[in-house]
């Protein structure tokens, strides 16, 4: 979910700690080949893997531009006249919204962005979705019949939830409560996740393509947090909520809109559909994806926790 507290790029699962850039070098220079003349326009630019793409694209010379509510040209899922100047100029677009795929009208958002897109000459599209939700895979569809080249990187919640995002709060103040039961997750690193969307972009052989990336273990939140405890010696435990308590606790400080988004999210995903690892992080990159513990221990040497 950023997948965060959701989704892609906002939320507890859809966006900065940059550890290992060698993997996305590695496999660029592999292909051989590069996006064209066109620049990059990176739709969520702030978010948790949008800022990491641009860092990236920056760093082997690709002409990106990132796009956020406070760029200039601005871009606003919430505000339609800001997506043709956001978007003008553009060959690729990587593709996040905000909050989640889950809400609403989020497929016909994309479906209407894409359509803008082709209008104005995008070639290609990268759209970041979550993993076992029924409305990003709505949005994924409109995307695969765009007439565009495509992309879809299908991401299951980022480790990064508990360092740097919605759970980073429980996760200092000792207690992680969320809907999830005892349901393992293969939590996947953002450094992985963005690391497949810059081959994405830039390798024309992973188009036409959904690319499924997890964690290479799947873990219980309990599981999650305790290993947190164990490197850093705090006190960390999960507390397993129900789903209308979840609700009501998140409404109380977030409004009751998206705590019914993401209280629904949590139960859809959380039912067991998504606790099998898969390998493509290994498909994309030639390399395997990094653990949970490689996660925790690299940001507790950087100070998440402290």
């Amino acid at each position: 979910m950023d997948r965060a507290a959701t989704g892609p790029e906002g939320g507890i699962t859809t966006e900065t700690k940059e550890r290992d850039m060698s993997s996305t070098s590695t496999s660029t220079a592999a292909a051989g080949t590069s996006i064209g003349p066109g620049t990059v326009h990176v739709i969520g630019a702030t978010g948790k893997t949008g800022r990491r793409v641009v860092d990236r694209l920056e760093r082997a010379g690709i002409p990106v531009e990132g796009r956020s509510r406070r760029s200039q040209p601005p871009f606003d899922w919430q505000d339609r006249s800001t997506w043709a100047p956001a978007i003008e100029g553009a060959s690729a677009l990587y593709l996040t919204y905000v909050p989640d795929l889950a809400v609403d009208g989020a497929p016909e958002d994309v479906a209407d962005l894409v359509a803008l897109a082709r209008a104005a000459g995008v070639e290609h599209v990268v759209l970041l979705s979550g993993r076992g939700e029924a409305n990003a895979r709505r949005a994924e569809l409109v995307v695969e019949a765009s007439g565009l080249a495509w992309t879809v990187v299908r991401a299951s919640w980022f480790m990064q939830n508990l360092s740097e995002g919605a759970l980073l709060e429980g996760v200092l103040s000792g207690l992680v409560a969320l809907p999830a039961g005892d349901v393992p997750e293969p939590f996947v690193d953002l450094e992985d996740v963005a690391d497949v969307v810059v081959a994405a972009l830039t390798d024309p052989a992973l188009r036409g393509r959904v690319h499924e990336v997890t964690g290479p273990a799947s873990l219980t939140f309990a599981q999650a947090v305790a290993e947190i405890a164990a490197v850093t010696g705090r006190e960390v435990t999960y507390l397993a909520m129900d789903p209308e308590d979840f609700r009501e606790a998140v409404a109380a400080q977030a409004g009751a809109d998206y705590a019914q988004m993401l209280t629904d999210l949590c139960v859809e995903v959380f039912d067991g559909r998504n606790v099998h690892p898969v390998a493509g992080v290994q498909a994309a990159l030639g390399r395997p994806p990094r653990s949970l513990e490689g996660f925790v221990r690299a940001e507790a040497a950087a100070g998440a926790w402290r």
